[in-house]
């Protein structure tokens, strides 16, 4: 479904600082899975979504989605076929629009505009049933500005807004890591439900190896920009965080730190 192949990236070429993260990196997602990445700073988790979501071109290499090659594409036309939720809460929502004006860009997604209402009345039930999904109760405050909402309300309401248009591929960028601990584990319950209901293949970067251990189909770690772990079905099932952390260690030993 998600094929990167051969992907080649570095950064700063020809100076001081130039570092190569990604040297023939090649992973696959299959339709309907959802995968947890994880790993330590600068291992290439983030910018492999931004590879993904156009935000950063490769140096050379493919990116393919759904059978179609999408390197060429800019973000703003991929953006047509994938989602995303942002680390911080603000950036997935309008904050001085309605949660009612937020969802109808939303459900607007990649349709032109003429000279209709930006308000679709006939479609405000569906977006109540849409914001049920979260059991939050903004069903009922279609008026609100989204400003006006708790961090986890804005990330629950971007998430709904990223799959109004059920799209080919999800990604979920640390979206938790910017909330308190029961918001991020209301969210993350939110995501698989959200997930599972629309059957969305989905790639989520987090730092939270609990969510990676009870959330997911498959979860793999990556360190300087290749991936070391692997793990789905039943073996990862039987992971723990501590079989994580055993890995994870052994790296910062290797590393130094």
């Amino acid at each position: 479904m998600l094929k990167l192949s051969h992907i080649y990236k570095t950064f700063n070429a020809g100076t001081v600082d130039e570092k190569a993260l990604f040297s023939d990196f090649n992973l696959e997602i299959k339709e309907g899975e959802f995968v947890s990445v994880i790993g330590s700073n600068g291992s290439g988790k983030t910018t492999m979504l931004n590879i993904v979501s156009g935000d950063i071109a490769p140096d050379s290499g493919n990116v393919i989605l759904g059978g179609n090659d999408i390197t060429p594409k800019k973000n703003f036309k991929r953006a047509e076929k994938i989602g995303r939720v942002f680390q911080n809460p603000s950036m997935g929502t309008c904050p001085s629009m309605t949660i009612w004006e937020n969802l109808s860009i939303a459900d607007n997604k990649g349709k032109r505009y003429g000279l209709s209402r930006g308000l679709n009345r006939q479609r405000r039930n569906y977006y109540r049933s849409q914001l049920e999904l979260l059991g939050m109760g903004l069903e009922n405050r279609l008026g609100t500005p989204a400003g006006a909402l708790s961090g986890g309300q804005r990330q629950a309401l971007a998430l709904i807004m990223a799959t109004m248009i059920r799209p080919d591929l999800l990604l979920l960028d640390e979206h938790t890591a910017a909330l308190d601990p029961k918001s991020s584990d209301t969210v993350m319950m939110l995501t698989e439900k959200v997930v599972k209901e629309k059957k969305i293949t989905t790639l989520m970067v987090t730092h939270n190896l609990r969510h990676a251990v009870e959330y997911g189909t498959r979860a793999i770690m990556m360190h300087e920009g290749g991936v070391i772990m692997d793990v789905s079905g039943d073996e990862k099932a039987k992971k723990t965080i501590n079989d994580y952390l055993t890995v994870f260690n052994e790296i910062s030993i290797e590393c130094g730190n």
